[in-house]
């Protein structure tokens, strides 16, 4: 048995894969090898959009897929393969798709069943009235941002005082030839019929990856393309979740993430606020 936040994940769309062989607090937070482990939350939240001038994105329903096998795993789009599983210490290596995309496109991964009123994540914008010397950051249609899986390895270290998640990443088919890298601790606890998950989040992007998301391309604005220059950098999160177990099959669920975004991401032309918040309250069905 292996103990997954399936819900958590789904529910803030997070691309991390969490694997822990540590007992289970409940029943329904264990998936059973070579089982499908199905489920949907439905409810209602929203997560930020800290791009200029694109909405932010309503989230009503939310699916989990995952499956475990001896070695091989699938967890919400993403693949894995376990190299070591010990008491106190595991090593997978892992696929993921970055947080980053989901910003400019309704049906990126990170944003399955979500909706919002921009179309195809792309905006035209009015001529800017000059009213000093430095142009507004105004743009014309913005360019693709092409999805990519990236590949690597993550490891999980088991203490009494939580998991902690280590993980780099890297494009896998050159897209924009960068790579990611996190460090996260979770604990969780539960009382009765509650169960409650915090998680502290750090997420580096390097340059690459910084620059092909965030920087400014020439049809986009001559200016800001020459002007804004990318740098590597590490977001800052905060992760929570409170379940209260109806049934063997029914949770009332409330999950919220705040991220501080990197001051080097944040200082882009193309972003107005330097933080994206997600918040979900529902009701999640495991099948």
């Amino acid at each position: 048995m292996y103990r997954t936040l399936l819900i958590l994940l789904a529910a803030l769309s997070l691309p991390s894969i969490g694997v822990a062989k540590e007992p289970c607090v409940t029943k329904d937070e264990c998936i059973e090898m070579r089982n499908w482990d199905l489920g949907v939350a439905i409810g209602w939240g929203q997560k930020t959009n800290p791009l200029r001038d694109f909405d932010d994105i309503p989230v009503f329903f939310i699916p989990t897929v995952a499956y475990y096998g001896e070695h091989w795993f699938f967890d919400n789009g993403n693949l894995g393969y376990s190299l070591v599983e010990q008491q106190y210490f595991s090593l997978n290596l892992v696929t993921s798709y970055s947080m980053d995309r989901a910003y400019f496109y309704r049906w990126d991964p990170s944003n399955i069943f979500l909706k919002r009123s921009t179309q195809d994540g792309v905006r035209m914008f009015d001529t800017p009235a000059v009213i000093n010397a430095e142009p507004e950051p105004v743009f014309n249609s913005l360019e693709s941002r092409n999805f990519t899986l990236l590949g690597g390895a993550e490891a999980f270290i088991y203490t009494p005082l939580g998991v902690v998640r280590l993980a780099y990443t890297h494009d896998m088919f050159n897209v924009h030839q960068g790579a990611e890298a996190q460090i996260k601790w979770t604990y969780g606890w539960h009382f009765t019929r509650w169960v409650f998950d915090m998680s502290l989040v750090l997420d580096w992007k390097s340059t690459n990856v910084v620059d092909y998301y965030y920087g400014v391309r020439p049809s986009e604005n001559d200016y800001w393309s020459q002007h804004y220059h990318a740098d590597a950098g590490w977001d800052k999160g905060v992760e929570m979740t409170a379940r209260y177990i109806l049934t063997d099959n029914w949770d009332m669920l409330f999950a919220f993430r705040y991220t501080q975004i990197a001051d080097e991401i944040a200082a882009s032309p193309l972003l107005d606020q330097d933080y994206s918040s997600t918040y979900f309250i529902g009701a999640a069905y495991r099948f």
